[in-house]
C-alpha cells in the first residue's frame, strides 16, 4: 500500500483514526473523507491555498473554505484527543514514565511536563503587528502545552502574541486559574522561565545558575532529563509538519491558534497509533528567561524542590526498564 505521509504527513492508521473521529462527531459520506484529504494537503504544503487549487484542481476560494471548516471540525475533536490523565491507573503510568525518564525515584510525583512554543506568523499591519514581536525578534504566537512522559499533549493553551512572557500566558491559561491538576502531592516540571510554585499550581524548576552543590546539580540533571520530553514533543509536532512550523505561519493570525490546535491533535493520534516521526531537525532549545512577574498569590515550592533534592542525593536511580521515547 503506498505511504500517505509524504502527500498528508499521516500514515494510514493515523488517517483512518482521524476520520472515524471526525464522522462520529460530524458528517458522513466520501465528501467528508476528501475534505479532511484537502485540509491535511494544505497543511503539508504550508497552508498554501494555491498548491493544494492546483493539486485538488477547484478554485481558490472552495478550497479556503473547505479547509477553515475542517479545521473547526478537527478542533472540535480536541477534548477526545488532548485530555489529562483519565483514571488514577493512567496517572500512575505517567508519573512512573517521569521516573524513569528522569532515572530516579525523587520524580514518581511527575505528572507532566510544561514549556512555551513560540510558532512564526506573519504579523498583522498596524501597531499591533509590534506585540507579536517576541524577545527573539522575529513575529510569534505563544502555545502553552503539558506533555505526558511519551511526548502527547495533555494540555494545550494557544493564542498570546510572542511578546508576552511564558510566566503570564501560564497565569491566565485554565491549567493555573482551575488547578484541577495535577492531584495533590504530584507536581509538573517546567524550566526556569516558570516560578516554582506549590500553590495554586504545583510547579517544580530546576536550581537558578549558577548552581551551588553537588546535590542541587544532581537535582537538575534528573529534571532536565524528565522535562525535556516536551522539548521532544515539539520537535516532533515541528518535524511532522515542517512546512509549517519552519517558516512564518501565512494565514490570518485570528486563524493560527486553530492550525497550531489542529497540528497538537494530529500530533497526539498520531503517537497513539505508534507513527512517530522520526526528528530530521535538532529542535531549538528555548533559553530560560528569568521568572515572570508575580501578580497573584502564589506558594512558592522552593521548600518542595529541596527536599525533592534531598531524595535525590539520597535514594537510588530508578533501573531504566522501559525505554518512554
Amino acid at each position: 500500500m503506498e505511504d500517505t505521509r509524504p502527500d498528508f504527513r499521516l500514515s494510514r492508521e493515523a488517517l483512518r483514526v482521524l476520520l472515524d473521529l471526525l464522522r462520529s462527531d460530524r458528517r458522513h459520506g466520501w465528501g467528508s473523507t476528501i475534505e479532511t484529504l484537502i485540509f491535511l494537503f494544505w497543511l503539508a504544503c504550508g497552508t498554501s491555498y494555491r498548491v493544494v487549487s492546483r493539486a485538488f484542481d477547484m478554485p481558490r476560494s472552495t478550497v479556503h473554505r473547505i479547509v477553515h471548516r475542517v479545521a473547526e471540525e478537527v478542533v472540535a475533536i480536541r477534548h477526545q484527543v488532548i485530555h489529562l490523565p483519565n483514571t488514577p491507573e493512567d496517572l500512575e503510568a505517567v508519573c512512573r514514565g517521569f521516573a524513569g525518564l528522569a532515572r530516579h525515584r525523587a520524580f514518581l510525583k511527575a505528572a507532566g511536563a510544561i514549556d512555551g512554543c513560540h510558532v512564526r506568523i506573519k504579523p498583522p499591519s498596524g501597531p499591533d503587528g509590534q506585540c507579536y514581536r517576541n524577545r527573539k525578534l522575529f513575529p510569534s504566537i505563544i502555545l502553552q502545552a503539558v506533555c505526558d512522559h511519551q511526548g502527547r499533549f495533555i494540555d494545550t493553551y494557544v493564542g498570546w502574541p510572542g511578546s508576552v512572557h511564558d510566566a503570564r500566558v501560564l497565569r491566565h491559561s485554565p491549567l493555573f486559574r482551575r488547578s484541577v491538576y495535577p492531584p495533590p502531592g504530584h507536581f509538573i516540571l517546567a524550566d526556569g522561565g516558570y516560578p516554582c510554585l506549590q500553590h495554586p499550581l504545583p510547579l517544580i524548576t530546576p536550581y537558578k545558575r549558577p548552581v551551588r552543590g553537588v546535590g542541587a546539580q544532581r537535582f537538575n540533571l534528573h529534571h532536565s532529563r524528565a522535562r525535556s520530553i516536551i522539548e521532544r514533543a515539539f520537535g516532533m509536532m515541528k518535524t511532522r509538519f515542517r512546512s509549517i512550523f519552519l517558516k512564518a505561519l501565512e494565514v490570518h493570525h485570528t486563524f493560527v491558534p486553530h492550525v497550531i490546535t489542529a497540528c497538537a491533535i494530529l500530533h497526539n493520534i498520531c503517537l497513539g497509533v505508534g507513527d512517530i516521526m522520526a526528528l530530521e531537525d535538532e529542535h531549538e532549545e528555548d533559553d530560560a528567561e528569568d521568572e515572570g512577574e508575580h501578580g497573584l498569590e502564589t506558594v512558592s515550592g522552593a521548600p518542595w524542590r529541596d527536599q525533592l533534592s534531598a531524595e535525590v542525593s539520597a535514594l537510588e536511580e530508578v533501573p531504566i526498564d522501559h525505554d518512554y521515547l
